[in-house]
């Protein structure tokens, strides 16, 4: 029996009452007692005007509801914050945790037997994943899906990888004016999320592979029927799971679930930031993501899916050519297909219907590999004491091993004022250092670790450099760019340390990122250092407690509080 309208009665004090009252006013939206005595689904609603990537999320909405009827369900569509990566500021990291926890709390105060998260923009689905996992109601997660890709000149274009690369063409005055801007209009051609291996991406491919949402659904393009078919079967499914009441996402999320979701990000190629986020999810678990586990897994697991920016093709193609199930069955027995999926199948029944497309070379085989090794390598050393994360896969070979000299930015602010100054002092070998630009320090660690090449030596021809910082990067972006270095420089971490002149080792091979400079000098340079502040940005409300809770990124930058408790 679902609780239905009776759920989490507002306390008047006198049960009868409060449904009485309850059924009144929702009487006047037109509703019939027939549909009030059904189990209810609720229904997010992340659309906005400032979110183009959810621009279909309108249609999604009709067509969840579509579904949840067809199989005797109530749909009750709610509203959530809505975050689009290039229009929140200071970044989108900053609001992730408001998300969730506002996500977390309507899906408590209103009466629903089972949930639906729909998203897709960089920060969304982790927001929607960590409220649910905390809420712990039935729930499907419907990503919003794709782009298709754009074209200029006869170039398939995709947001945002091209984005990038097309930018750095433009600083080095390889483009004029009227061509960047006749390419800004092309990048993105539909609504939906980047096209390319990016956060958004990502999360949907680790998403499918947690079995959180339907076989597909982490491919299927915005704008095509497709995703429409899928979101009336989501409905369908999330009515079943409000009738049975479960599975919760605490029956599906294992250790097994979340070791899939690793060998996928590995094989994937994805975002820095699926770790990140991967890590939050796990932490509203009894589990918890091993940096170093993980650094094993990428060992085994090579990169499989010939996607930019590790490789050559687009989203789009990825589910042309089968999506995650067939990349599922080629990663064979480094996938426990015994987990299970909100579907009621195993992984083992999901895989076993992958299409198979003949000719296609998006999906590799593991003899065929894209990389030998996964996409993310962890690093330590005495600049990461608790880790650092670089994504080798979209990383310059000849660099992977590296010692220059350290060209050091003390801020984003900083960064942007001197990186073009035709006399700053750097050079092709130097290291290029971004500090206080960590959860703390920006705050919110943008994703400001894609430095740009400095505009003199863009103009020269160099094309990459070795960057490290504190700070995140988008999974679209190419480089030889070590990210989330812990603990970061705004509490002390090691990276508030360097100085411009000393030299950087990087050596992915040994997984390792260590400044080369005595210990005695490093102690005194500590002993100089001034005490941490509360800045003026963190006096009060939203951002007071984000400064005094946020975790670093090794924790999944989650607060503090809101993780389980007596986890091992």
């Amino acid at each position: 029996m679902t609780d239905g309208l009776r759920k989490g009665l507002t306390a008047y004090g006198d049960a009868g009452f409060s449904l009485f009252l309850r059924k009144a006013f929702i009487k006047a939206a037109g509703y019939s007692d027939d549909a009030l005595d059904r189990p209810i689904v609720g229904i997010t609603n992340t659309y906005s005007d400032y979110t183009p990537c959810h621009g279909n999320v309108p249609q999604i909405l009709e067509a969840v509801k579509r579904g949840v009827m067809l199989s005797g369900a109530m749909p009750f569509v709610f509203p959530t914050i809505s975050i689009a990566e290039s229009f929140a500021h200071p970044t989108s990291m900053y609001l992730r945790n408001l998300m969730a926890m506002e996500t977390e709390e309507m899906i408590r105060a209103q009466p629903m037997d089972a949930v639906v998260v729909i998203g897709g923009c960089d920060k969304t689905l982790p927001a929607q994943i960590m409220a649910a996992v905390s809420a712990d109601l039935p729930t499907v997660v419907i990503p919003v899906g794709p782009m298709v890709v754009g074209h200029h000149k006869g170039e398939v274009l995709g947001a945002c990888t091209d984005c990038r690369r097309l930018w750095a063409k433009y600083r080095a005055g390889e483009m004029d004016d009227s061509e960047i801007e006749a390419v800004n209009g092309r990048l993105a051609p539909s609504v939906g999320t980047c096209m390319v291996m990016g956060t958004a991406s990502t999360m949907a491919c680790i998403t499918e592979a947690l079995g959180l949402s339907l076989p597909m659904s982490a491919t299927i393009p915005a704008p095509h029927a497709e995703r429409f078919r899928s979101a009336e079967a989501s409905g369908r499914v999330a009515a079943e799971l409000a009738k049975a009441k479960g599975p919760k996402p605490s029956e599906l999320l294992t250790p097994a679930a979340f070791k899939n979701a690793l060998v996928v990000l590995q094989a994937i190629g994805g975002s820095t930031n699926g770790l990140v986020h991967l890590t939050a999810i796990a932490g509203r678990t009894p589990h918890k993501i091993d940096l170093d586990a993980f650094d094993r897994i990428g060992h085994e697991v090579p990169v499989l899916v010939d996607l930019k920016p590790s490789g050559e093709h687009y989203m789009e193609h990825f589910h042309h050519a089968g999506g995650v199930p067939k990349l599922m069955k080629q990663l064979g027995d480094l996938i426990d297909l015994d987990c299970r999926s909100i579907t009621g199948q195993s992984l083992r029944e999901i895989v076993a219907a992958a299409e198979d497309v003949p000719g296609q070379d998006v999906i590799r085989a593991r003899d065929d590999a894209i990389k030998p090794e996964g996409g993310l390598a962890v690093l330590r050393g005495n600049l990461a004491p608790r880790g650092a994360v670089i994504k080798h896969s979209a990383a310059s070979p000849k660099l992977l091993q590296h010692t220059g000299r350290a060209v050091v930015f003390e801020s984003v602010e900083d960064m942007t004022r001197r990186v073009d100054d035709p006399d700053l002092d750097v050079s092709a070998d130097d290291v290029l250092v971004l500090r206080n630009a960590g959860p703390k320090g920006a705050p919110g660690m943008p994703e400001a670790g894609y430095l740009p090449i400095p505009k003199k030596l863009a103009r020269g021809g160099t094309k990459d450099m070795v960057r490290i910082s504190d700070a995140r990067m988008s999974g679209t972006a190419f480089g030889t760019i070590v990210l989330h270095i812990t603990p970061e420089s705004a509490v002390g971490g090691p990276l508030a340390l360097v100085q411009t002149g000393d030299m950087i080792r990087l050596d992915v091979e040994r997984r390792s990122i260590d400044l080369l400079v005595d210990q005695s000098e490093l102690d005194r340079r500590r002993a100089a250092l001034k005490p941490a502040t509360t800045p003026d940005w963190a006096e009060r409300g939203y951002a007071h407690l984000f400064h005094e809770t946020i975790l670093q990124a090794d924790d999944g930058c989650d607060f503090d509080f809101m993780r389980r408790k007596g986890k091992g």
